[in-house]
């Protein structure tokens, strides 16, 4: 059952204990709010500020599982302050582990601060829930796609822009990380799991990835770089570090160049440049298969 009066207190409390530089806003030279204005968490919640604070005055319409999933990311709450909005909401919170898609406070103020760099949050069959300016520059915005193809390693095999994206002598390697990876998750989450789901659809739909399955090959991994070719900037040689959030299995990508290098030169113009330019398509994998 929605707990009106519960709902409102609890948002308002989180919204006004929250700064601007908490969230990766600028804090102004004239803020006098207690915390977050209205409408810079309705902007963070992509919704509209209307109907943000009528929840937060105990009016409003009953808000749907994502519209809470959505308010309770972007008030960057932790995994026991979603679930308890989701309670308030009258609805049961979302599963926890691989499953979730709730990115944590810690890695979403890390990502925050990454305003110079190419970066991302993907879980761990490699779907993007969030990334930076410069990282949708780098590479379009991943996070649009639906269905399987949310998956990096689905639109390896099935989608030939995804594989234009990097060097054409990387891509050997490139299926051999992405189905030895896939392997591993399924055999760690069962032959149930979206993991299996994916394998299940790939060996149906791909060559490419039933010849690199058959090989029966674990723990590829790259060698620290990956080079792109970006259509505006051309060819860019990056280093990825890693941080992993264990409790929700989610994986923080940066991307860097070496400081003096052509690549590093190369990013700081593809900075000026910004995503616009890849942002106006749609992803051509982007519908459920």
């Amino acid at each position: 059952m929605l707990d009106r009066v519960g709902l409102a207190g609890f948002l308002r409390r989180r919204r006004e204990s929250l700064q601007p530089e908490d969230v990766g806003l600028p804090r102004g030279q004239r803020r006098r709010t207690a915390g977050l204005r209205r409408e810079e968490v309705a902007a963070l919640c992509h919704i509209s500020a209307d109907y943000y604070s009528r929840l937060e005055r105990e009016r409003g319409p009953h808000p749907s599982e994502q519209m809470i999933a959505s308010i309770a990311q972007g008030l960057h709450l932790s995994l026991d302050e979603r679930d308890h909005l989701f309670r308030l909401a009258g609805h049961n919170p979302p599963p926890r582990g691989a499953a979730g898609e709730h990115v944590s406070p810690g890695l979403l103020r890390i990502l925050d601060r990454l305003t110079d760099t190419p970066a991302e949050v993907v879980t761990e069959l490699g779907e993007t829930l969030r990334q930076t300016p410069l990282g949708v520059a780098l590479t379009g915005d991943t996070t649009r796609y639906t269905g399987p193809a949310r998956s990096l390693g689905y639109r390896w095999f099935t989608d030939p822009a995804t594989r234009a994206l990097y060097h054409p002598d990387d891509h050997a390697l490139h299926s051999r990380v992405f189905a030895s990876g896939l392997r591993s998750m399924v055999t760690l989450r069962g032959p149930g799991s979206r993991a299996a789901h994916l394998s299940e659809l790939l060996l149906a739909r791909s060559d490419d990835f039933r010849a690199a399955w058959n090989e029966h090959e674990v723990g590829i991994h790259y060698n620290g770089t990956k080079r792109y070719i970006h259509p505006e900037v051309g060819i860019l040689e990056l280093t990825c570090q890693t941080l992993l959030d264990p409790e929700q299995s989610h994986i923080l990508l940066v991307y860097t160049a070496v400081p003096g290098s052509e690549s590093h030169e190369k990013m700081q113009l593809l900075s000026v440049i910004g995503p616009q330019h890849l942002t106006r398509r749609a992803p051509p994998s982007s519908r459920p298969r």
